[in-house]
């Protein structure tokens, strides 16, 4: 039974839809910003301000649990180091979606998903 489960599946199974969504938050991190469709941007979106919030209290646990959600050690070391200390006063809302319309291949809603306060999203606007 599916009770209080909020994530959508996004037409994938449990271990595929996991790598699909730590391979977005870690570009997401990496790049600042993300084209992709609305559905996996919202449900890419909830796991991101969960690590965001985990980057703000730098501890080796707090390191640990994020690298387990987040590919490559670069990563890590950028969220600790500049995103962490970026949203310290921040209490929640980290990213935002913009919407860019119907993708051109099959018609999905297309968005940006970036982080809000960021070099990237300034200078694309």
């Amino acid at each position: 039974m599916r009770h209080r489960k909020t994530t959508p599946k996004l037409g994938r199974n449990k271990d595929a839809r996991t790598r699909m969504l730590r391979n977005l938050v870690t570009s997401l991190f990496l790049e600042e910003k993300v084209v992709t469709s609305h559905a996996r941007a919202k449900a890419t979106r909830s796991l991101a301000e969960r690590i965001i919030t985990k980057g703000k209290n730098d501890t080796v646990h707090s390191r640990r649990l994020v690298a387990g959600m987040v590919y490559g050690s670069a990563v890590v070391k950028k969220l600790f180091n500049e995103l962490g200390p970026r949203y310290a006063d921040r209490p929640g809302g980290y990213t935002r979606i913009i919407k860019l319309g119907p993708r051109h291949g099959d018609a999905a809603e297309a968005v940006i998903l970036e982080l809000v306060d960021s070099p990237a999203a300034d200078s694309g606007k």
